[in-house]
């Protein structure tokens, strides 16, 4: 079967089967920054934003995706710099392999709410585990990322 698809701005049309996961197929065609962490969405490493939401593509049937827009980091490639530069200058860095899916999450977070509070910033990121950091450091730069002071 085939969908369609507009994937970081580009139209696409893509070969998938019924059940194939949009993780799988995203990583099929080239988009490798799509990590694969748990496969039972609980780690987040899959998270793309489809039509600008996140969404952990692990657990997203690719069929749904039709007529839909996907954004991988590589679609937020400036955003997703100078967010990492201000997590880099906490000392939040380390093996980066949550890196996308937490850059995605944080940068639609940034479109969704205004002036939000610690607790809700925690909130819409909980569910990209990072194992490397504590994630103060990353919560620091993401809170300097999103314009909060408190």
């Amino acid at each position: 079967m085939n969908i369609e698809v507009r994937i970081n701005g580009v139209k696409k049309r893509l070969e998938i089967e019924p059940g194939d996961y949009l993780s799988e197929v995203l990583r099929e065609n080239g988009y490798k920054s799509v990590k694969r962490g748990c496969d039972k969405s609980t780690c987040g490493a899959c998270t793309v934003l489809v039509d600008d939401r996140p969404v952990l593509s692990c657990s997203f049937i690719a069929a749904r995706a039709d007529g839909k827009s996907i954004t991988t980091i590589e679609g937020e490639q400036e955003e997703a710099e100078m967010l990492g530069a201000l997590i880099i200058a906490e000392g939040g860095d380390q093996c980066g392999y949550c890196t996308p899916s937490l850059a995605l999450t944080t940068i639609a977070m940034k479109r969704e709410l205004k002036n939000p509070t610690e607790a809700e910033i925690v909130h819409y990121i909980t569910g990209n585990l990072c194992r490397c950091t504590g994630y103060v450091a990353q919560l620091k730069g993401i809170k300097k990322y999103m314009g909060v002071t408190k």
